[in-house]
């Protein structure tokens, strides 16, 4: 556990590294003024920076609340396709059976039927999480330094493959056809597994009432998918992001012009009875407006980054992980064996994607 924490310490540190060099070059620069150049009166009060401070703090608060908001919303979308999933995997395999059949089928032909909507359900999915991870003007946590830098190392898998290619496993080429020429093709799959299932219910394969109860498990898909839609298609309000963004760094400008200065008066006091310190303390300001002015910074950094909690970055909902998971309980469950079964994707840096 001490590793770990320290080792996430390093991360932050390392994460913020740009901006901490940026805070500690601007109170530098502004003690150097105040001390080598006796510039006293350059400073402000500290009511009005107060206010502008206590301003940024509410704003930063409702900020990271409403991110971390929309973050819970999202596991929590992602948790009802996972429970829905393994409902919908029970009641095809229950529900496709000869017992209402004119003509029987065998055993092959109905685990046939049973592995086509498994594995469409899990194309669905893999549609789901590429569209979910697709780039949206909005989305700017990979336009910061840092930011793309941990991207090298931690990226979800909808960056390094298509969805052609991670579709063609699941689903026959005809559905592949179907389902590519859709701008939508998370529904597009689901509106094939509608038709088939109506097919089976024609042919007596599943029961008309097991029918309906297929056909609202799709339902329940349908308002997760479009749950999940409205979290990627609808972006933080930008005004809230971008005035908070700006209000921060006018506060972390203007504090130096306000701390400076006490620090002077301190040290002028302090001075009576040690000159070589007093004259000096000024400078030990440098460390408490960088400890401050990171705090506030990084406050902010992280309700941006958590605004978006599918665009990839470390913090986000892992829906990657989620959906392979539900796709190895299905073909789990289908009987298929441990090598025909695709690993779960592996964590990097203890972040599952």
């Amino acid at each position: 556990m001490y590793t770990k924490k320290v080792y996430r310490a390093k991360d932050m540190a390392k994460w913020t590294r740009f901006e901490t060099f940026l805070f500690l070059i601007i109170i530098s620069v502004v003690v150097s003024l105040y001390f080598f150049l006796d510039l006293h009166w350059l400073k402000i009060p500290w009511t009005p920076l107060a206010l502008i401070g206590t301003a940024v703090a509410f704003v930063i608060g409702f900020q990271n609340n409403s991110a971390y908001g929309r973050i819970w919303e999202a596991r929590k979308i992602w948790g009802g396709v996972v429970n829905t999933s393994r409902t919908f995997g029970m009641f095809v395999q229950d529900m496709v059976t000869n017992e209402y059949c004119d003509d029987d089928f065998t055993e092959d032909d109905l685990n046939k039927e049973i592995k086509i909507l498994t594995y469409r359900h899990i194309a669905w999915m893999v549609a789901l999480r590429h569209s979910m991870r697709s780039p949206k003007p909005w989305e700017t946590v990979m336009n910061e330094r840092t930011n793309r830098e941990w991207s090298k190392f931690i990226q979800p898998p909808e960056r390094t493959s298509t969805l052609e290619i991670d579709l063609e496993p699941y689903i026959s080429e005809k559905d592949m056809e179907y389902t590519l020429s859709k701008g939508n093709k998370q529904t597009a799959l689901l509106y094939l597994q509608s038709h088939h299932l109506r097919k089976l219910k024609e042919k007596g394969l599943i029961w008309e009432f097991a029918f309906l109860q297929l056909e609202g498990v799709l339902e329940e898909l349908f308002t997760l998918q479009g749950k999940s839609e409205r979290i990627k298609n609808f972006p933080y309000p930008r005004h809230f992001a971008t005035l908070n963004h700006y209000f921060m760094w006018v506060f972390v400008l203007l504090l130096p012009f306000a701390l400076v200065p006490q620090f002077g008066e301190i040290g002028n006091e302090i001075a009576e009875s040690f000159p070589l310190i007093g004259r000096h303390f000024v400078w030990l300001c440098i460390p408490f407006y960088v400890i401050v002015a990171w705090v506030f910074h990084t406050m902010e950094r992280i309700g941006r980054t958590g605004e978006n909690p599918f665009e990839g970055s470390a913090n986000d909902v892992p829906i990657s992980t989620i959906a392979r998971g539900i796709e190895i309980d299905l073909r789990q469950n289908l009987g298929e064996s441990h090598e025909e079964i695709p690993e779960q994707f592996p964590m990097v840096y203890d972040t599952q994607m």
